[in-house]
């Protein structure tokens, strides 16, 4: 009689764990790439990238980079935040894009 091995068998929370973990990577996937794409708006190569211009010698790029990065603070701080109700069925789980649209909007210095 054949036997299962037990270290095949995928249990009930581990299902539960890895479509959790499938969701927050998608979530952050998306979230990821429009921070991105808002840096990019601005001709920098990525949000990390503008990121790096925090303490430049040029006041402009400084300035974008300093709002960038609190407004990405903020957007991630969030998202991070809501994912968590979304996990604790303390909220409806949006759709991506959706969620993307409840982030605050960049706003860049004059």
């Amino acid at each position: 009689m054949w036997k299962p091995d037990p270290a095949n068998i995928i249990t009930a929370e581990q299902k539960v764990a890895q479509a959790q973990a499938a969701l927050v990577e998608e979530f952050r996937t998306a979230i990821q790439a429009h921070v991105d794409a808002t840096a990019q708006s601005r001709r920098y190569d990525s949000g990390n990238s503008l990121a790096s211009y925090v303490a430049s010698t040029n006041p402009i790029w400084a300035t974008e980079a300093q709002a960038f990065v609190a407004w990405r603070d903020g957007g991630w701080a969030y998202a991070y935040a809501e994912l968590d109700k979304v996990l604790a069925s303390e909220r409806e789980q949006p759709t991506v894009e959706g969620f993307i649209g409840e982030l605050d909007p960049m706003m860049w210095p004059d």
